[in-house]
């Protein structure tokens, strides 16, 4: 513990310390309503927990808000209790007791993190830190050169402190450092300059261009994986995900012991292997109709929004030019009431600004009824064009799935017949193939074969029939799914409008009221 809070309490973050900051925090203006009413905490962006003897960190989950936080000249020993403060951007834990860098896993958006003179060692935990641009870790226990290669990965990093920790005394530190991070900007405070640079890549090059190569070749592995991910979503987007290639007829086959003894029969090979082709072929047809459809569903859809935005768009021109030759009709209006020689003329002015308002709303209300019956009718075109759309498309994928069945079918005829020619031979001794002993002993029992030949039969059926089955689930949920967003997003467009016509026009006439209750009071 340091000198400073040596005969002092510790404390942990409670409710009043932070209450208590919160206020501190405030302009002088809303300080007392701070104090009287309480400021509610997911609405606090910034907190300031400086010198305030804290040992343990705690009590913070609900500023689900919080951007920026200052715990610095603590006595913290351990960070934790930071998991939800999933916004925050900018972390002050400088002046304390800190030994491990941990608990900052969900911080994703910090981009400047203060850990300045605390006891740490090692830079370490701070993989999900992608957004790290200004890092202060100077006056602490590092010794070793070679953990400053832990901030390679931080692409976004510009500025550095390292200054006051043991490895800045080797003479190559500076160069060192700035050859691993060429990106930086600022090292200890001080501008890297050109000749700093070039000196550091001539003298680490040997080094540093190693590195390179594999973060280049980390790099590529990366964006192929995610290239990989996106074209996997595209293919689930359109329902025929892994029906590019033999993943389905591999998938028939897979920990199906029965299937591999029977594939060890003479012939059973070749068969296997047409068989394999044939179904691969379907399923590609499948795959390539499968995208086809989604571009036309998608086609659809964004033509549906497309005539939604302009039915829309003319309205509201319609809405608007309505409100505005209300309000150049009437902008005079109020202070001719105000200004009437005689209550008798006031009154008169007031009955038709009171008309004036009332046909305004209707013409709203009007407006908003035509264009409700119109997107009615095009959510229902809509819904037309879907459903033939995907009664299509569910047609033509069940022929294509009933030729996987049928060519399964047929590999089992002729499975069949391979296993019974080859079970007559086995008992004649005709054989001449040399078959593995737990081939043998099922070809010395007829029922045996058949039975195992049954079994892979029906496993295969069943996977076929649930790739087709998820296939159509699939496209149903879609068909239901966009169908029933579009009626959703009609109803509360229209529930909005009505709601903002009636405030429009209450608005109006609450000021001519409190104009009449004034006038009356006179």
């Amino acid at each position: 513990m340091s000198e400073l809070y040596k005969n002092i309490e510790p404390n942990v973050i409670d409710d009043e310390m932070v209450q208590k900051a919160i206020e501190e925090q405030c302009p002088e203006d809303i300080e007392k309503l701070a104090k009287r009413e309480g400021i509610p905490l997911e609405d606090v962006t910034e907190l300031q927990l400086s010198f305030r003897n804290i040992l343990q960190i705690d009590n913070l989950w609900q500023f689900e808000n919080l951007t920026k936080l200052q715990l610095d000249n603590n006595i913290i020993e351990k960070i934790e209790a930071l998991e939800s403060l999933i916004h925050l951007v900018w972390l002050d834990l400088s002046f304390n007791n800190i030994e491990v860098i941990e608990g900052l896993d969900t911080l994703v958006k910090l981009q400047d993190l203060s850990l300045y003179s605390n006891r740490i060692s090692k830079i370490e935990h701070m993989d999900t830190l992608q957004e790290l641009q200004i890092f202060s870790i100077g006056k602490n226990n590092l010794s070793t050169l070679e953990d400053v290669t832990y901030l390679r990965r931080f692409k976004n990093l510009r500025t550095l402190n390292l200054m006051g920790n043991p490895l800045c005394e080797n003479e190559r530190y500076t160069l060192f450092v700035v050859a691993h991070l060429p990106d930086l900007v600022y090292l200890d405070f001080k501008l890297v300059s050109d000749t700093t640079r070039e000196a550091a890549v001539l003298e680490y090059r040997d080094l540093t261009e190693p590195l390179q190569r594999e973060a280049a070749q980390a790099q590529a592995q990366l964006e192929e994986k995610e290239a990989k991910q996106k074209e996997l979503e595209y293919h689930k987007a359109a329902f025929v995900e892994y029906l590019n290639g033999s993943f389905l007829f591999d998938s028939m086959y897979a920990d199906d012991a029965e299937a591999a003894k029977l594939a060890y029969l003479p012939g059973v090979g070749d068969l296997l292997q047409e068989y394999r082709k044939e179904f691969v072929s379907v399923c590609e047809n499948l795959f390539n109709y499968g995208l086809k459809e989604y571009e036309k569903r998608e086609a659809e859809v964004s033509d549906f929004y497309e005539g939604l935005h302009q039915a829309l768009t003319a309205n509201q021109q319609e809405c608007r030019k309505i409100i505005l030759d209300f309000e150049n009709r009437n902008k005079t209006k109020l202070d001719e009431i105000h200004n009437a020689s005689t209550y008798d003329i006031a009154e008169s002015k007031q009955a038709e600004y009171r008309e004036d308002i009332f046909q305004l709303s209707e013409a709203l209300m009007t407006l908003e009824m035509l264009i409700a019956d119109q997107l009615e009718e095009l959510i229902e075109d809509f819904k037309r064009n879907i459903a033939v759309i995907v009664s299509t498309f569910i047609e033509n994928v069940k022929g294509i799935m009933t030729q996987c069945q049928d060519l399964e079918n047929l590999y089992h005829e002729k499975l069949l017949e391979i296993a019974i020619t080859t079970l007559e031979k086995s008992v004649k001794n005709e054989l001449e193939e040399d078959l593995p002993a737990d081939v043998q002993v099922l070809l010395g029992d007829k029922t045996a074969v058949v039975n195992a030949a049954n079994i892979s039969h029906g496993i295969r059926l069943r996977k076929i029939d649930k790739r087709g089955s998820d296939l159509l689930c699939n496209v149903y949920r879609w068909q239901i799914s966009v169908t029933e967003k579009a009626l959703q997003n009609e109803a509360d467009r229209s529930h909005e409008r009505i709601k903002e016509i009636f405030l429009y026009t209450d608005s109006l006439q609450e000021e001519l009221d409190n104009m009449e209750i004034l006038d009356l009071v006179e």
